[in-house]
C-alpha cells in the first residue's frame, strides 16, 4: 500500500512546495504518477513563470507558452491553489 499521502508534514512529500513538490511528483511511484490524467479534466491554471493561462491536465505538465514545469500532488489534485512551479530555470530529466 502506498503511504506517500499519509503525512501532512509541511514541506515534505505531497505537501511540499515549489521545485521540491514538482520533483516529488515526478518521481512518485517510479514516475508513473507524473503523466497520469488529473480527475475532472484538469485544473485551470495560470503559469507561474509567464502568466499565461492553461489547463493542467496531468500531475506534471509544462506550460504550453513558456515550458515552465508545474505540478500538483494526488491528494490535492482538485485544488488549483495547490499547483506548484519548479522555477524558470528547472529542466526536468525527462519531458513533462
Amino acid at each position: 500500500m502506498c503511504d506517500c499521502a499519509s503525512s501532512q508534514t509541511p514541506g515534505a512529500g505531497p505537501f511540499a512546495t515549489g521545485r521540491t513538490l514538482v520533483e516529488f511528483v515526478m518521481s512518485a511511484h517510479g514516475g508513473a504518477v507524473a503523466g497520469s490524467a488529473l480527475p475532472n479534466g484538469g485544473l485551470q491554471s495560470t503559469c507561474q513563470g509567464c502568466g499565461k493561462q492553461f489547463v493542467l491536465e496531468t500531475f506534471v505538465q509544462s506550460c504550453p507558452a513558456c515550458g515552465g514545469v508545474h505540478a500538483v500532488s494526488p491528494p490535492r489534485a482538485t485544488d488549483p491553489t495547490a499547483i506548484q512551479f519548479a522555477g524558470a530555470d528547472f529542466k526536468p530529466a525527462r519531458a513533462a
